[in-house]
């Protein structure tokens, strides 16, 4: 699997034919979407919203974005701060990892994982922070078994959501 950086430029804009991939990856998690309520319609993601939700992620001091490729082809998108707004905060955060649904089970999350901690560990830091949604207990799973462990829960900042706060010492 090749792990890029994803760089849409100053305006936070993609080339059209990334955009349709990542959108197509966005897509195809439609049971993730449906418990979040990012998108109006989980069934029926457009361009348009995932271009205004990346462009926003993207926008926030430190955010970055990685995309992972097997085959040829988009299979995960992860998205991260370097340092969450609270300043008594001291760790970087994993906003979101998503993966192809169609390519689950089939180790690209973990290897995703893996690379945005060794992005963070390469910089010094010395832990990972992430946010769960608590009505998410696949991604509960996931991430106890990847040596997260839960910290906190709160609402998340954007829309209220009930969530756990999962920390890893990198």
């Amino acid at each position: 699997m090749l792990i890029e950086s994803l760089d849409p430029g100053p305006e936070h804009a993609l080339p059209g034919e990334l955009l349709t991939e990542i959108t197509e990856l966005y897509a195809s998690n439609r049971e993730f979407f449906a418990l979040s309520g990012d998108f109006p319609d989980p069934d029926a993601i457009t361009t348009e919203q995932v271009a205004a939700a990346l462009a926003d992620d993207l926008s926030q001091p430190g955010a970055e974005a990685f995309l992972a490729r097997s085959g040829g082809r988009v299979v995960a998108l992860a998205l991260t701060m370097a340092h969450h707004p609270d300043p008594a905060d001291p760790d970087p955060w994993l906003g979101l990892l998503l993966v192809d649904s169609r390519a689950h089970r089939s180790g690209h999350g973990r290897a995703a994982a893996r690379a945005v901690e060794d992005h963070f560990r390469a910089r010094g830091r010395t832990a990972l922070r992430l946010a769960v949604l608590e009505n998410n207990p696949k991604a509960q799973a996931f991430w106890t078994a990847l040596g997260y462990a839960e910290i906190d829960r709160r609402k998340d900042r954007d829309l209220g959501r009930d969530c756990r706060v999962m920390r890893k010492e990198l």
